[in-house]
């Protein structure tokens, strides 16, 4: 890694992504980012980020020893992110550096995306930009977050929240989740499913999904919804209900429903909902500007569905979105 960029030179034009790394930080939420925002795209053809980590000291002893991280820039390039990755780590109660702090609240006041995974909304917390705000963390922290910061509105049981120019994620995983709903956010759908592809990883799973979910006992049968999501996915088309899917499966339409839940935390017709209008936001990137169009082959139905449907998820219109995203975009 340069102190330039993880591409040795900056790209000029190029959204800047810079995370800050400091003591005992985690380093699986560091990978996450690097795997989103730091790798290049050849598949697509294009740079999507200028990535630089930085660090307030030369040598950043990672969570619990695990590695000694060295060679990257000092904090000062955090004054030049785009969107800044706050730090996050297991000691929610130890206080983060002052240094950090204001690099954090500088970022804010520009105008900068500010995001944290797992703890790192406690890091965003101290800085006080998250006062009044809407953010998310790990379960296990929610109620030391709740006590420590009670201006903040925390949602404890999802998997990440977009407050606009501030993002949080719970922990692990939904770091990935969150990583691809800014590249989604950024680049539209297309771009965020070939980084999934690459990731292996799902595509979309909405933010208000829960944090935890069941899981059924080793010795159940088989009760994967791998089957019919895959048998689904290929029919978004066809006027699908739950009550086909609940078929499709054997089961009935209350066992289908427990199983979304227990498996996917969300119930079947958001999921479904979801399916039809990330189809949607694919096929406007690929040219198709009739709304009527769009809607009917991405099962939505009528054009007033789609335009609903995207400006409650997206914020914006088709047509606002072909602007942004569709092929005279790129």
């Amino acid at each position: 890694m340069t102190k330039e960029s993880s591409h040795g030179v900056r790209s000029a034009g190029v959204h800047r992504v810079v995370v800050i790394v400091d003591a005992n930080s985690n380093p699986f939420e560091l990978g996450c980012a690097t795997e989103v925002f730091g790798l290049r795209r050849p598949e697509i053809g294009r740079d999507l980020y200028d990535f630089t980590l930085c660090s307030p000291e030369p040598r950043t002893l990672m969570r619990d020893g695990f590695f000694t991280l060295t060679g990257v820039a000092d904090l000062e390039a955090a004054d030049t992110a785009d969107t800044l990755i706050v730090p996050n780590r297991p000691d929610v109660e130890v206080p983060r550096r002052p240094a950090v702090l204001d690099a954090v609240r500088r970022a804010h006041a520009r105008g900068a995306r500010l995001v944290g995974f797992c703890s790192g909304a406690f890091t965003l917390a101290e800085a006080g930009v998250l006062d009044g705000r809407r953010a998310t963390a790990h379960w296990q922290w929610a109620d030391s977050f709740r006590a420590r910061f009670p201006s903040v509105h925390l949602e404890s049981d999802v998997l990440f929240v977009d407050d606009g120019d501030i993002l949080t994620a719970a922990g692990s995983a939904a770091a990935l989740d969150l990583g691809l709903h800014i590249v989604r956010r950024d680049y539209g759908a297309e771009v965020a499913n070939s980084v999934s592809r690459r990731l292996v990883f799902a595509a979309h799973r909405d933010g208000g999904q829960k944090q935890f979910v069941e899981r059924p006992m080793p010795d159940l049968p088989d009760e994967s919804l791998a089957p019919v999501l895959a048998w689904a996915q290929e029919r978004l088309d066809a006027p699908l209900t739950v009550a086909d899917l609940a078929a499709r499966a054997a089961v009935s339409p209350a066992t289908l429903h427990r199983r979304f839940r227990a498996q996917l935390g969300t119930t079947p017709l958001t999921w479904l909902t979801g399916e039809r209008l990330a189809l949607a936001c694919r096929l406007i990137e690929r040219g198709e500007s009739r709304v009527e169009v769009v809607a009917r082959r991405s099962g939505l139905g009528t054009a007033t569905n789609l335009r609903t449907l995207m400006r409650r998820e997206t914020g914006i219109t088709p047509s606002a979105y072909k602007r942004r995203f569709g092929p005279e975009a790129n």
